[in-house]
């Protein structure tokens, strides 16, 4: 079978101080409609991204509210990840489609993990393009498919998603974060759930500053400077070259600034190290720029750290599924100049919670405002982390699935 993954246990009570009760009662009262129904989620990788931090929260809570939930992991060598990836970046609107070869290498690990998926599901949620073939493969083994997209589709590249779409076909529903990425003939299948973080979680948890500047200082950060800092994946749509090049002009006005850019290396993203390294030589050997990433020792806990001690978070994203970077940036009341893209302006009103930028100049210009004025820094923050709470934490996540799951009736 597939390989499942082991999660924390989580309990729906801990959030109650945090959602409010009332999100708390709607939960529980839609889940006791579906208790001991056996939920799957299937994705591409266990950590690393947006979809494994969600799904590590989303079930051990499915499980506390009585579902019986499993999450597995697909199986797949590096001609897989390098297909699934050319065609990541094709659905979010790169011009290269896979070749024949590497559309046939989707298919024939489709196959391989369509053999090994564990039957009599209720519903079964397939993550994103990697393991979306399955359903028409097995379509006997879960009652309901739901496909959940995590990728801006506003504009794919046509080839990619026309060789797509047909595999997404028989799902009885398929969930998208925005309503502008859903394509066309989706015949009212589609759902638009934002996605949320856990604000429980290490990297979301309320943090001292003492111990934010403590580990700060670890990774060889003047806690006494001003700090700007990205955090994601190093990928050409989170542009890590476009941030060091607004924090030059930063540092021409203000020579003190310093950059840190965080992100993770997943097991499913090939492309990774070569723009790491893109990024390094970008970097030219600033002692003020810092590339760090788990390999550093950089887990969760750290970037909580350089997100809650930084004077301005970026997210300078050409194009963005949702930005949950964003949301834990904003959740930790910090000011942030994010891209105009995808659905980070769903949780950014600009110039109110944070600002929206789209370009070099305009990143680095709104950047020296805040750092130019602190207490504009902390309206923009207060702002930002109430909308969070609002609408893009764990709990809500939870309610709009079991809400799915009654319209489909499970």
């Amino acid at each position: 079978m597939l390989q499942p993954v082991g999660v924390a246990q989580k309990h729906l009570a801990d959030y109650q101080s945090i959602a409010g009760r009332k999100m708390i009662d709607e939960i529980r009262e839609r889940a006791s409609r579906l208790e001991g129904k056996r939920i799957l989620h299937v994705s591409a990788t266990a950590f690393g991204g947006g979809v494994s931090e969600i799904l590590n929260t989303l079930v051990p809570l499915m499980v506390d509210v009585g579902l019986q939930c499993e999450w597995h992991v697909i199986y797949g060598r590096e001609e897989f990840f390098n297909a699934t990836k050319v065609m990541h970046n094709a659905l979010q609107g790169s011009p290269q489609d896979l070749s024949e070869e590497q559309w046939q290498t989707w298919v024939r690990y489709n196959e391989i993990n369509a053999s090994q998926l564990s039957e009599d599901w209720d519903v079964c949620i397939i993550h994103d393009p990697q393991p979306a073939a399955i359903r028409s493969m097995v379509p006997q083994n879960a009652r309901r498919w739901v496909w959940r997209c995590h990728i801006d589709l506003s504009t794919p590249n046509p080839f990619t998603l026309e060789r797509l779409v047909p595999y997404l076909e028989p799902y009885e529903a398929v969930v998208f974060h925005l309503d502008e990425y859903v394509p066309s003939g989706m015949d009212g299948r589609s759902h638009t759930v934002p996605p949320a973080i856990d604000p429980l979680a290490p990297k979301n948890m309320a943090f001292s500053p003492e111990d934010a500047v403590y580990i700060c200082q670890q990774f060889g950060i003047d806690v006494d400077r001003p700090l700007m800092c990205q955090v994601s994946r190093f990928d050409p749509w989170k542009d890590p070259l476009g941030v060091i090049d607004a924090y030059r002009i930063v540092k021409d006005q203000m020579p003190d600034v310093q950059l840190a850019l965080v992100g993770s290396m997943a097991t499913d993203d090939p492309e990774g190290w070569d723009y790491f390294n893109a990024t390094v030589a970008h970097a030219d050997g600033d002692p003020d720029i810092h590339l760090l990433n788990n390999l550093n020792n950089v887990g969760a806990i750290e970037v909580n750290a350089f997100q809650s001690h930084s004077d301005v978070v970026i997210q300078k994203s050409t194009r963005e599924g949702f930005g949950l970077t964003v949301t834990e940036a904003i959740w930790k009341a910090r000011p942030m100049v994010a891209g105009d893209v995808g659905g980070i302006p769903l949780q950014i009103t600009d110039g109110q919670s944070g600002f929206l930028v789209s370009g070099v100049e305009d990143c680095a210009q709104r950047a020296l405002e805040i750092l130019a004025d602190p207490a504009l820094g902390k309206q923009l923050g207060r702002a930002g982390k109430e909308a969070v709470r609002q609408r893009f934490l764990t709990p809500r996540l939870l309610r709009d699935w079991l809400e799915l799951f009654e319209r489909l009736e499970v």
